[in-house]
């Protein structure tokens, strides 16, 4: 066992009873595999199914709850049915939380435990303060893990698929702060990123739905090490996104660089003094 991976089990052996609130990322994920090592008969995972969560993330869950014989549940956290979610404001994420860790509360009555991390903590959270409000502990956080680290413990648990997962926010985390969250909308941007994604290896593909159109962004890195290679996957990946974008009326603006958290749009300074 790892320092980190021991560190890790301590920490949760010292917990009560916890419900790992699971995505199907490889930071939940890998936080499950851990928690129930170190507490088989105390640790339930949770994971909610809504618009927002891919289908892909939803058959990892299942699929290693069944090889792992973990007690899990599957919930809707209902953050769908709260208008102040589906506005779309720039804190989104605090109501989709709220409703998340409130459900999970309502159906197990334990702790709850996230798959935060330290590199977490320097991004705009804002479902950091909804996790305040219930309670929520980050073990990661707490032992000091960062997502490198966390790759490399799902690497030491023989998690080898889940180590190479890259980040897999919601689905409605690609929609421009603003455009109201539509389940039409999240259903396309899945279907274009799991096509895209087949074309391609492991890394950051995000397909963003904006005021000016359909974005589809890609990290550099994935397209190709020959400059004739780069091309010709390029274009075919312009006309894939171009054919579902019109098949479903929508206006392609085009290939464009990865930018993590680009969907974001911040208020002006102007905006704020009216407020």
């Amino acid at each position: 066992m790892t320092r980190f991976a021991q560190r890790l089990s301590e920490f949760i052996v010292d917990q009560p009873p916890l419900a790992i609130a699971l995505s199907g990322g490889v930071d939940s994920l890998t936080l499950a595999w851990a928690a129930h090592l170190a507490r088989p008969e105390s640790t339930i995972m949770v994971h909610a199914v809504s618009p927002a969560v891919p289908p892909d993330a939803t058959h990892l869950v299942k699929h290693y709850a069944k090889k792992a014989g973990w007690q899990l549940h599957i919930i809707d956290a209902k953050e769908y049915q709260d208008p102040r979610y589906k506005q779309n404001p720039i804190n989104r994420c605090y109501f989709c939380k709220t409703n998340l860790y409130a459900r999970i509360k309502a159906v197990t009555g334990l702790t709850i435990a996230s798959g935060t991390n330290t590199d977490d903590l320097g991004d705009f959270r804002p479902g950091l303060k909804a996790a305040t409000e219930h309670n929520v502990i980050h073990p990661y956080v707490e032992v000091g893990i960062d997502k490198t680290t966390i790759r490399d413990l799902a690497t030491s648990y023989g998690l080898n698929d889940v180590a190479i997962l890259p980040a897999q926010p919601c689905l409605a985390s690609r929609v421009e702060t603003g455009i109201r969250i539509d389940a039409k909308d999240l259903t396309f941007i899945n279907t274009m990123e799991s096509m895209v994604r087949k074309q391609l290896d492991h890394g950051d593909i995000r397909c963003r739905l904006t005021s000016s159109g359909v974005k589809l962004e890609i990290d550099s890195a994935l397209l190709g090490k020959s400059a004739t290679g780069s091309e010709i996957q390029k274009t075919s990946i312009k006309q894939l996104a171009q054919e579902l974008c019109a098949r479903d009326h929508r206006h392609f603006i085009g290939l464009v660089p990865y930018t993590r958290g680009s969907a974001f749009v911040q208020p002006s300074p102007l905006s704020k003094k009216s407020v």
